[in-house]
């Protein structure tokens, strides 16, 4: 660790020898390879995005694709929604409205013989036209009216699906084809060194790739970007943020519309595996769940919402043995977690036990020195000569 050399000045004939005060604690030398936090966790996720790779190799059953699927495009809603309520700490209670607009959008221009794959230029458009429709003349708003005003936003988008010809009305859009590259279709599937893929396996994969890789890192290095510090700093306090130059206002506009284009890519995504969609799919009641997976998990935390939104997902299924108490079992299930673990499963500051300390045997204290005696800063040799 370096210092400052001491400065000297003359005053009034007096000389003042200016030094920097001793540091009271030694910073510890930065940890290397697999013991940084940051590059294990990146390790972990590579190998848990090898085994969803692995998935269809160790049970391909209808039901498994389709739920890992399901999944996967859940993930993806997550961490869109992380953006607006982990980073920016802007409670949004209507997400679901730009799943709806990115799957509409998409089914609209698929079912008019547009290849769905050319559909997401316009589903990102859209997804930023509606992020600038909510999100330009309500952002000076906070906390509850916030939260009502996007809990209306979510609501019209869904009766305005429910009573436009173009959408289809209350029985919404159906038959949306699937990908389709240069006259090869998903539905055609792929033989691959003597394995054949079909379709179904072939859209798991691109949601695996598409919600668990692009979506994940991209959301992550947005939170550890100057964007992302400036979402964090609006988040715990606003007014602060603002007296130190942020445009807060420009900054949770951004946190919408990046949430806005991933909540749209998901819905492409969910249009293709669905087939159809109907006004029913994005009721009040999903929006509620997709938040609570990003409570649950933990706000702001990549691995926190990843869990989170596995648990919400996956757990209806897992209590489907116990049919019609499986909601009320799910439901005491999130209370008790709310009641015990508050901060959620994975919260953003957490860190592994066995990587809080960088060297075994270090003692939380070690680092910190006793300050020593003060010394004088005046220089007093040439006024005794």
């Amino acid at each position: 660790m370096t210092t400052r050399a001491p400065e000297t000045r003359s005053v009034h004939g007096l000389t003042y020898r200016i030094e920097p005060p001793a540091p009271t604690r030694v910073r510890p030398a930065p940890a290397r390879g697999l013991r940084e936090p940051r590059r294990f966790m990146s390790l972990v996720g590579g190998v848990l995005l090898l085994l969803a790779l692995a998935l269809p190799f160790i049970n391909a059953s209808p039901y498994i694709i389709s739920i890992g699927t399901s999944a996967f495009i859940y993930i993806m809603l997550a961490m869109g929604l992380n953006i607006v309520v982990g980073y920016a700490g802007l409670l949004d209670l209507g997400y679901y409205a730009f799943f709806a607009v990115g799957a509409y959008t998409s089914g609209v221009l698929a079912t008019n013989e547009m290849p769905l794959v050319l559909t997401v230029p316009f589903v990102i458009v859209a997804c930023i036209g509606a992020g600038l429709i909510i999100g330009g003349p309500t952002l000076r708003l906070r906390s509850d009216y916030l939260a009502i005003v996007t809990l209306g936003f979510g609501e019209i988008i869904r009766l305005t699906a429910n009573n436009l010809d173009l959408t289809g009305g209350p029985s919404g859009i159906s038959g949306i084809p699937t990908f389709e590259f240069l006259g090869w279709s998903f539905r055609d599937g792929l033989d691959l060194f003597g394995i054949h893929f079909n379709g179904k396996i072939l859209l798991y994969y691109t949601a695996v790739l598409a919600g668990g890789a692009f979506t994940v890192l991209a959301v992550s290095r947005l939170g550890r970007g100057r964007l992302g510090r400036a979402w964090r700093a609006i988040k715990d306090d606003e007014d602060a943020a603002e007296a130190m130059g942020i445009n807060t206002y420009l900054a949770k506009l951004a946190a919408y519309v990046m949430g806005a284009i991933f909540g749209g890519l998901a819905g492409i995504l969910m249009a293709a595996h669905q087939t159809a969609i109907s006004p029913t799919s994005f009721v009040f009641l999903n929006s509620a769940l997709l938040l609570m997976a990003v409570v649950l998990g933990g706000m702001g935390s990549t691995p926190g919402v990843i869990i989170g939104a596995l648990v919400i997902s996956l757990a209806p299924e897992l209590l489907r043995d116990f049919s019609s108490w499986r909601y009320l079992l799910f439901g005491v299930l999130l209370v008790l977690m709310m009641l015990f673990r508050p901060q959620g499963l994975w919260p953003s500051t957490a860190v592994l036990p066995f990587l809080r300390f960088r060297a075994r045997g270090r003692s939380p204290r070690e680092g910190f020195t006793d300050h020593g005696e003060p010394s004088e800063n005046v220089d007093r040799s040439e006024e005794l000569a």
